[in-house]
């Protein structure tokens, strides 16, 4: 550390020299002031373990549907009917379901992101697509209920304490779960993430319909009923994407420290931009270091390259260019990250 002696004169010490960073340059014009600066301590962990639970895609996801749900039934279950002449909220509660579910997924992510410019957009796309979707995988699933039950009931078995109504309550409402992983892969802009969602959904929702009615049996009572049971659909949907998601990805990038430390970015994308701008498909916000687009993932020919326009670390160097082996860590500004590869061994 730099001191001063008795002659008045101050003394710089090497270990100071190794903690400023070089000058910006053309590539890194936002340098404080062009004449470098102190770097933050040495950032990444090397485990996939810190952060705050709701970081985790089945965590935000479960509870974007569970709150889907759980308020598509506050709104109807005053109005609704069981049996006699149905109402509006007998007709629109699924489909509602549905549409706030969609909305949830589709804003889940930026929001957690803290990106509000993503969310708005992305919830905006939701609610269109909800729409339209919640609709059509409603009356589909209706048709294949109503043959269900059309089955059971030639045959004898239809009672509500019947497996076999359970299963085919399952199978209607798998729909609702593919309706779901759609709208969050199309709102992801990706064709495996729409893969991996109704994947996730298709789960969930069945695990859902199949518990409903042990649920109506248990608790005795309709409205409560279907307030745990569109509860646990939610929930179930969502997790299971979630879940579904993070156990097939094959590359991505781990946040080991700074404001998101603990949230995962699946690499999709064939160029995934990193920068403090929230149109980036990483945005790091609370870091006036960081540049609007810092840097760049590419994935070219079974590797990740990573280009960097501002200063970044990779293994503790700076560097502009760099290609990512399963392990290595990154830093931008007071972010720490983890790149991981299923395909690649760590060096």
């Amino acid at each position: 550390m730099s001191a001063e002696n008795d002659d008045g004169k101050i003394r710089i010490t090497a270990e100071d020299l190794d903690r400023i960073q070089a000058p910006a340059t053309a590539q890194s014009p936002e340098g404080p002031g062009g004449f470098g600066s102190v770097l933050e301590p040495a950032l990444p962990a090397t485990e996939e373990s810190s952060g705050s639970l709701l970081r985790k895609a089945w965590a935000y996801l479960g509870l974007a549907g569970l709150t889907g749900a759980l308020l598509a039934w506050g709104i109807c279950e005053p109005w609704f009917h069981d049996g006699g002449q149905p109402t509006w909220a007998n007709v629109i509660l699924f489909p509602l379901m549905l549409v706030l579910m969609c909305v949830g997924f589709g804003m889940a992510e930026s929001v957690v992101e803290h990106s509000t410019r993503k969310a708005l957009i992305r919830g905006s796309l939701g609610v269109a697509l909800g729409i339209v979707f919640g609709f059509v995988f409603y009356f589909i699933a209706n048709v294949i209920f109503t043959i269900g039950i059309s089955i059971l009931a030639q045959s004898g078995g239809l009672s509500i304490k019947s497996p076999a109504l359970w299963i085919t309550r399952a199978i209607a409402w798998m729909g609702f779960g593919v309706a779901g992983g759609l709208v969050y892969g199309i709102v992801g802009q990706s064709g495996r993430k729409c893969l991996y969602g109704v994947a996730g959904g298709v789960l969930g929702a069945g695990l859902g319909g199949f518990l409903f009615d042990p649920i109506s049996i248990a608790t005795k009572g309709a409205g409560t009923s279907r307030a745990i049971g569109m509860a646990l659909f939610g929930a179930a949907t969502g997790i299971a994407m979630g879940l579904v998601e993070s156990a097939l990805k094959d590359r991505w990038i781990y946040v080991a420290a700074g404001p998101l430390a603990g949230k995962q970015f699946i690499l999709y994308k064939p160029l995934t931009i990193v920068g403090s701008h929230q149109s980036c498909d990483i945005y790091l916000f609370k870091d006036q270091s960081v540049m609007a687009r810092h840097a760049a993932i590419e994935l070219r020919n079974g590797r990740a390259l990573l280009r960097a326009f501002g200063p970044v670390s990779v293994q503790g160097r700076l560097s502009n260019e760099a290609v990512l082996h399963s392990g290595d860590t990154i830093q931008i500004g007071r972010y720490g990250f983890l790149y991981r590869d299923r395909e690649r061994h760590s060096r």
